[in-house]
Formats: structure tokens, C-alpha cells, sequence
């Protein structure tokens, strides 16, 4: 799809409540920031009319619409961007695409492999026309787990024998905490699974650079229900989950998620085990990354603590100088920049993660669910 170099690119965003505010503020930062084509926040688009309009002048659209199939239709828009529950992911992205709209779609994919190999079919052939189909998994864009995916791919840890990596929450910690759409499997597909385990599944496979052969795994609803706005309402996805991962080349990952993991807010702690190093980092420092240097003295070896602000970190040149730390918002600031950038080049396989690494991890997620329905019996993809 070219670019229309008589004005800037033009963005639509389905969706305006918490990632729907996270991608507002990447577009509204992304040009400040870094050395991008321009682009500009045309529409803004929700269920809501009078709920959408307030987003649009809080978050700095345009315009407002209750409608995306008028939106998507509209010669004036370049980008749309997918900030929806799963379930309506495959139905807006088909559309978008087929509009010949570039499209960034939030993870995961989608709510079951029909809907995501259908995704992948469409983006295969808007990749014919030019056109980039994004997915959304921001940790990549963490400047502490680039650095460190750069450091695996030096061969600076060697060869990867052991994986860990857990993501524990605690907003549904509290046993009368309301009923939400996350929770229900038609609209969520999953629940700690799909939510943030996909998280620390998608860093698993994209640190080691390495597909997930056979999965072990096993699922638990800890409150299995909650109260709905018609009194008590079942919760029918998962609170907890747990995987064990054989990955090619022979390395194992061990892989643990929850929502009700009392004390923890946000925390995505990665711990990587070479023969000739090793790797730590967990989201909550989100500037740090340590690194222990195995082929150094054995009097000597010790993790080291890298701050990473420095320019020559992955994504720093565009922000402050050395030692001023970023946050989580600046991953989606990221994520639009390389967007744009694959954009510009008209090379729609210039992103990472594509639509088809959606498709795998999918596939990953479904052989846990197969896995537990087995009482944790091994899965092979």
C-alpha cells in the first residue's frame, strides 16, 4: 500500500479503554520521539457514543464513531489499530485488511486457531499489496528484553538449556471482585492464559528464537464465580496456569501465570540458562537487565546489573539522556515507531511479531488447554 506522501499517515482506533489508552499515547508521542513518517489520530471509534466522544477529546482524536465498518471504509484512514476484546479481533482485522488498511491488532490474535488462521490468510495477501499486519505484543518492545534478545543472538549465553518465566497479577485476588468480560470464555477465549501467560510465552520463543515443539500444562479457576450485575455469574476461563515447554534444540521452559497472585501487580520475570551464561529480568524494574558472564573466572562470575538508558540500548537514542528511566507506556511508543518504519520501507515483513507468530502461539495456548483436559498428559504441535 504506498504511502500518501501528500499528507500524514492517518490512524483509526477501535477500542478506548485501557489499551485503547496505552495506544493513544504511543501515537501521541511516536513522531516527538523518534524520526517516524507523521502521522495523525483521525478517529477514535467505540460501542458508546457519549462514552467515545469524552475518550476522543481526553486522548486526542479527531473525531469519535460508534461504528467501524463506516470507519474502515474511509479513504482518509492508513492505520487501524485493534485495541477490542479477542473475540472481536478476526472479524475487524479481516475487514481492515481487505479495506487495504495496514492494521496493528492487539495479542492475543485471537480467541481460537479457525479465527487466527483466517487472520493469517488475509495478512498474507495484504502483504501482496503492501500492506503491514502488526501484532501487538508491546514486551518486545521493553529495552531491557531487546537488549537481552541481542545478547542470546551473540551467542553470549551460549547454548540455552533452561527457560523460566512467570507472570503474576493480584487484581482478582479479592473473592468479590466484579464480573468483567475477561472472564467469561465466549469473549475472553482464556483467562490467565491467553491474557498474560501468552506474554510470557510469546518472550519464551522470542528471546531463545526457538519454536515451542511440545507443551505440558495444567489449568485452575480459583474463584469460580463472581458477582455479575444479575447476582452470581460463573467464571468460565482460568485463574491460574502452568506449562512445561520442549523447545527445538532441547531446551525446556517453565511457564506459570495468575491473576490472583497476592502481592504481585505486574510482575514478568524471565530467567534464561546457557552454558556460557545466564539472564534475569522481571518487568517491575523494568530498566534492568542481569547478566552472569560464564566463561569468566569462576572467582569472578557474579550477575551483573545493567542499566539499560544508555543511547546504545535498543530504543534509547530517541529518549533522555543516560540513567533517566523509561516505563511500561514507552513499549507502545515503540511498537508504533517499528510499525511506521515497516510502513515507510513498504515491507510488510519488517514487524515482528507477524500475524502467522500469532497463529503459533495460538497453537501453543491450545495444547496447554489439550494438555489439561489430558490431566497434564505431554501435547505434541
Amino acid at each position: 500500500m504506498p504511502h500518501p506522501a501528500d499528507r500524514p499517515l492517518a490512524v483509526a482506533l477501535i477500542g478506548y479503554e485501557f489499551m485503547g489508552r496505552a495506544h493513544s499515547q504511543a501515537w501521541r508521542t511516536v513522531n516527538a520521539a523518534f524520526e517516524t513518517p507523521p502521522v495523525i489520530r483521525r478517529v477514535i471509534v467505540g460501542r458508546d457514543q457519549e462514552r467515545v466522544g469524552a475518550a476522543a477529546q481526553r486522548l486526542g482524536w479527531e473525531e469519535s464513531a460508534t461504528d467501524w465498518r463506516d470507519v474502515i471504509a474511509r479513504d482518509d484512514i492508513d492505520i487501524v489499530d485493534i485495541c477490542t476484546p479477542g473475540f472481536l479481533h478476526a472479524e475487524i482485522a479481516i475487514a481492515a485488511l481487505e479495506a487495504g488498511k495496514h492494521v496493528l491488532c492487539e495479542k492475543p490474535l485471537a480467541n481460537d486457531p479457525a479465527e487466527a488462521e483466517a487472520m493469517v490468510a488475509a495478512a498474507r495477501a495484504a502483504a501482496e499489496r503492501g500492506q503491514v499486519a502488526a501484532l501487538g505484543f508491546n514486551y518486545r518492545r521493553v529495552p531491557a528484553l531487546a537488549h537481552a534478545r541481542d545478547l542470546v543472538a551473540a551467542g553470549r549465553l551460549g547454548t540455552i538449556r533452561q527457560v523460566r518465566a512467570s507472570y503474576l497479577q493480584d487484581w482478582l485476588v479479592d473473592e468479590e471482585a466484579p464480573m468483567t468480560w475477561r472472564l467469561r470464555r465466549e469473549t475472553a477465549g482464556s483467562g490467565a492464559l491467553g491474557d498474560i501467560a501468552s506474554h510470557a510465552i510469546d518472550q519464551v520463543q522470542y528471546l531463545t528464537g526457538a519454536r515451542t515443539l511440545a507443551v505440558r500444562g495444567r489449568l485452575a479457576t480459583l474463584v469460580p464465580e463472581r458477582p455479575g450485575e444479575d447476582g452470581p455469574e460463573p467464571v468460565t476461563v482460568d485463574d491460574a496456569a502452568w506449562a512445561t515447554l520442549e523447545l527445538e534444540g532441547g531446551a525446556f521452559a517453565s511457564v506459570e501465570a495468575s491473576r490472583v497472585a497476592t502481592g504481585c501487580k505486574n510482575q514478568l520475570r524471565i530467567e534464561l540458562f546457557g552454558n556460557r551464561g545466564a539472564l534475569r529480568f522481571d518487568l517491575e524494574s523494568p530498566n534492568e537487565l542481569w547478566f552472569l558472564d560464564a566463561t569468566a573466572p569462576i572467582a569472578e562470575q557474579g550477575y551483573t546489573r545493567i542499566l539499560v538508558t544508555e543511547p546504545e540500548h535498543p530504543y534509547l537514542a530517541g529518549w533522555w539522556p543516560q540513567g533517566h528511566v523509561l516505563g511500561w507506556e514507552h513499549t507502545f511508543t515503540h511498537q508504533a515507531r517499528d510499525l511506521l518504519q515497516a510502513v515507510a520501507a513498504g515491507h510488510p515483513g519488517a514487524f515482528s511479531p507477524a500475524f502467522e507468530d500469532g497463529l503459533a502461539l495460538q497453537r501453543v495456548l491450545d495444547a496447554v488447554i489439550a494438555s489439561d483436559a489430558q490431566d497434564g498428559r505431554t501435547v505434541a504441535l
